[in-house]
């Protein structure tokens, strides 16, 4: 056999073993949801896991998201429990605070980033920034 036909008859072998194989894989919505399940997760010291199915209590959503600017005063956001702080803002009312916290202000993003947050862990976190002010 010629060096050319060899090759041509490897290349048919392959893509008929190929074809033999792809024919076999379930396709079905569970098995490929088993197949791309995550290989594994992050666990970040210290942090509480999500918990499914309720709503995040405002210190959790600070503490996951509020605190990367809050907690400094970055760009002049109102650290937690600062008076001094919070007070120009609790003069507009606690509606005005909730809406720029939803929806972005100045150099707040929307919803300080956490984009999957409902208003309702939105204003926890917000009340949790204001205790003992």
């Amino acid at each position: 056999m010629s060096q050319s036909k060899f090759i041509a008859a490897s290349l048919v072998a392959a893509l008929f073993s190929a074809s033999v194989f792809a024919t076999e894989v379930d396709l079905s919505e569970k098995a490929v949801s088993e197949r791309t399940q995550p290989v594994g997760s992050v666990y970040i010291a210290g942090a509480e896991p999500e918990k499914k199915g309720g709503a995040r209590a405002g210190s959790d959503v600070y503490n996951s998201f509020c605190i990367a600017c809050h907690g400094a005063g970055v760009m002049g956001a109102p650290k937690p429990g600062n008076s001094a702080d919070w007070q120009p803002r609790q003069a507009q009312g606690f509606d005005v605070l909730l809406k720029h916290a939803i929806n972005g202000f100045n150099a707040m993003p929307a919803k300080g980033s956490c984009m999957d947050c409902s208003d309702d862990e939105i204003k926890g976190a917000i009340e949790h920034m204001l205790e003992g002010v």
